[in-house]
């Protein structure tokens, strides 16, 4: 596989039925997580720990940093956390695929310095299962 630029990773929002892009990362990370239900008894083989398959918690988080595409991105993502509302969002992914699902904004921070762009850092949090489409 070859690299992949990062400024090619976008996030999108679902606005009235649509996916739309709002912010371009400079700077992310994803997390995909599995939370393991231990199901290990004194009979164990070995006394090694045993797992119970297909169970758990799985959950996702996005944390970005870039910038918003324009004012109208900037205020809608400003309007969902503070009300703490849930929304459909897509990963943009460049040669990898697509992540989508509803998230909520978990954390909201802003920055800038005086001879540059107002940026922004971002944190997503998975509220229910997630889609994954590869390229």
């Amino acid at each position: 596989m070859p690299v992949q630029k990062g400024r090619d990773l976008l996030l999108k929002l679902d606005i009235d039925g649509t996916f739309t892009t709002v912010a371009g990362l400079r700077a992310s990370r994803i997390a995909l997580n599995a939370r393991t239900v231990d199901i290990t008894t004194r009979e164990s083989a070995g006394r090694w720990r045993e797992l119970l398959a297909g169970a758990g918690i799985r959950s996702a988080s996005l944390t970005g940093s870039g910038l918003f595409t324009d004012a109208a991105a900037d205020a809608a993502i400003r309007a969902l956390f503070f009300d703490t509302e849930i929304a459909r969002w897509q990963a943009i992914l460049p040669d990898f695929g697509i992540l989508e699902g509803s998230f909520q904004i978990t954390a909201l921070e802003f920055s800038g310095d005086h001879d540059g762009a107002m940026t922004y850092d971002l944190t997503l949090a998975s509220a229910g299962e997630l889609a994954f489409t590869a390229d």
